[in-house]
């Protein structure tokens, strides 16, 4: 049975987004899995504006069509209960924010499926007071093109957008549609911090020293917040910790996920942390 690691991208990327990480893994019997969030990539747009929760709900979906539990093995007259499908998660960024609502809400844990070991790359999901500022200039942003659409200021939209839009610093909201608009608002607003304390699975967490994107002080107060997790620093690293450290990422991770040879499943080992 090879061992599987769920690998969720960041805000605008998709599934090339572990492309690196893949290559590095590459022969270590680690059955890599990365889905498109919807929104990105191949994947459609929600209907209607989401939230954290509607991704990890989605997510959970994914894993039931993507990673059906085993069969139940027949014992005699009775047939065995169905085994647990153990795995690994990952998550960068927005897919890191959707990783700590797993595997604090849901832990992964159900009839068939249990999360072994939770690896976030910087991961978003600490509210800041320039992040409430950020979703308010989204909205502003969204005010204003409204304005700029009146009747005898609309030869001013194109500069008019282009300067809301510096404004705010959001290049993806720019691009975006209204409902994926609505989203980055909805999860922008959102604060995942009583959230880290409930995470009970074996954790690592990696993080660039020079990440603008995701401060190293989010990186160091989840590394506190969650029991037992090892911090991983790198020095002139940003925002792409897992791209641009993906050779060291990945013997990390094969030095702690190893194949158990009694269930088959996902072993855990602990590991030391950088300062």
């Amino acid at each position: 049975m090879k061992l599987i690691l769920l690998c969720l991208h960041g805000w605008g990327a998709n599934h090339h987004s572990f492309d690196e990480l893949r290559k590095e893994l590459n022969g270590s019997g680690i059955e890599i899995l990365t889905p498109d969030l919807p929104g990105f990539g191949k994947e459609p747009e929600p209907e209607k504006p989401w939230t954290t929760y509607d991704y990890a709900e989605w997510v959970m979906e994914w894993v039931k069509i993507h990673i059906p539990p085993p069969l139940p093995l027949p014992q005699g007259r009775d047939a065995s209960p169905k085994g647990e499908v153990l795995f690994a998660l990952l998550g960068h960024s927005h897919g890191g924010r959707i990783a700590i609502k797993l595997a604090s809400r849901y832990s992964l844990h159900t009839t068939h499926y249990k999360l072994e070991h939770l690896f976030l790359c910087a991961a978003a999901g600490i509210r800041h007071p320039r992040h409430i500022k950020r979703a308010i200039g989204l909205t502003l942003a969204k005010t204003g093109k409204l304005f700029l659409s009146i009747p005898g200021i609309r030869y001013l939209q194109p500069i008019g957008k282009k300067l809301l839009y510096k404004l705010v610093r959001v290049h993806d909201y720019e691009l975006a549609s209204s409902v994926m608009r609505q989203t980055m608002i909805n999860v922008c607003k959102e604060d995942l911090r009583p959230l880290l304390k409930n995470i009970r699975v074996p954790t690592d967490i990696f993080w660039g020293e020079d990440d603008g994107m995701t401060t190293m002080s989010d990186g160091i107060f989840m590394h506190r917040q969650i029991k037992g997790s090892h911090l991983h620093t790198y020095p002139h690293t940003r925002h792409r910790v897992h791209r641009d450290r993906a050779k060291e990422i990945a013997q990390i991770i094969m030095s702690n996920v190893t194949l158990s040879p009694t269930n088959g499943g996902i072993a855990c080992h602990s590991s030391s942390s950088s300062p």
